[in-house]
């Protein structure tokens, strides 16, 4: 599979500079890339690379001035990272990787529905009772438990489970391993010094477009619903703990951990292993930086947080700049 650069600039809206017809077969990063693979260039670190790089096209920001002449062609864009993120999912949507049928040994309950189309794996189960849309690729390994749902073209990849009555919505990513619905770490302590667990009756509900990393846990409410609003994204190993909701368009990253009945509101960003303490809630389009602790509610939109336990980004820095003098006093 060959796509000339004039294909590729109408596909993403830019424009060429050198040969509309030079062809390329996949995409490559700039460091390495070799004759016939498409790269680009972002962010301006690498930019000493661009006047080294083999690649047949490389797609750079309307506003980037090369210095020096280079032989490849160039499709200039108003943002390179949007636009290598459209020619990645031009080059996948012509892949014919799209499983349908059912594989031996899949177990589907005589009450379940399955829609058209559809994918389920070797060893996959689907329970009594439980909803699968159509065109969902459901992988090895899967479980889907009783009552559950999942959305159409969703895809599940191997070992996902899914416990009973929890729903997943259409356009979904759920990566290998990731457990939807397991129990939410509630024990009430008696007098002599033991727990008594807590029952927890609820389920998670994860709306469309969002996609769950590899090994990620978001656990059932104790009562309602933990939910997971359109278009987040999570990153692999996150823990979401019960009766929490993240608001729609947020991104977390990697072994962040959020404890239970925490509110996250509309397009947040937290970094690696932020902590998120239980019962408060955090405003718009707040960002987290990472191995931030955020013990109280955040009321004000738009703020930077840092550390532990988390400050605005300016007093954090100003407190960091004393601390570092400590030493010489």
């Amino acid at each position: 599979m060959e796509l000339t650069a004039q294909y590729i600039a109408d596909h993403i809206g830019g424009e060429i500079s050198g040969d509309p017809g030079v062809k390329v077969c996949s995409v490559a990063r700039i460091e390495s890339a070799k004759p016939n693979t498409l790269a680009f260039l972002g962010n301006p670190k690498y930019e000493s690379f661009f006047y080294t790089c083999r690649a047949s096209i490389i797609i750079v920001n309307k506003t980037f001035e090369p210095s020096k002449e280079v032989d490849a062609t160039l499709i200039k864009v108003e943002d390179a990272y949007r636009a290598i993120a459209a020619v990645l999912e031009l080059f996948d949507s012509l892949k014919s990787n799209r499983k349908r049928g059912r594989s031996f040994g899949a177990k589907i309950a005589w009450s379940a529905k399955t829609g058209k189309g559809c994918y389920i794996g070797t060893g996959a189960v689907i329970s009594k009772k439980a909803i699968v849309g159509s065109d969902t690729q459901i992988y090895p390994q899967c479980y889907i438990g009783e009552g559950a749902e999942v959305g159409s073209n969703t895809i599940l990849y191997p070992g996902v489970k899914i416990y009973a009555g929890c729903k997943v919505g259409s356009n979904c990513i759920i990566h290998a391993n990731a457990v939807i619905g397991a129990d939410g770490f509630g024990f009430a302590p008696m007098e002599d010094g033991t727990y008594k667990k807590i029952p927890q009756t609820g389920n998670v509900v994860i709306e469309d477009n969002c996609e769950i990393g590899a090994n990620t846990t978001i656990d059932k409410a104790s009562i309602g619903s933990t939910i997971i609003r359109e278009g987040v994204k999570i990153d692999n190993l996150v823990m979401i703990a019960h009766n929490v909701e993240i608001g729609k368009n947020t991104v977390i990253a990697g072994q962040t951990g959020f404890a239970g009945s925490a509110r996250v509101g509309e397009g947040c960003m937290f970094g690696g292993q932020v902590g998120v303490a239980g019962h408060i809630s955090i405003a718009n389009k707040t960002i987290v930086g990472a191995q931030a602790g955020l013990m109280s509610s955040v009321k004000e939109e738009g703020k930077t947080l840092l550390g532990s336990p988390a400050l605005d980004a300016k007093e954090y820095m100003k407190a960091y700049a004393i601390f570092r003098k400590l030493h010489k006093r």
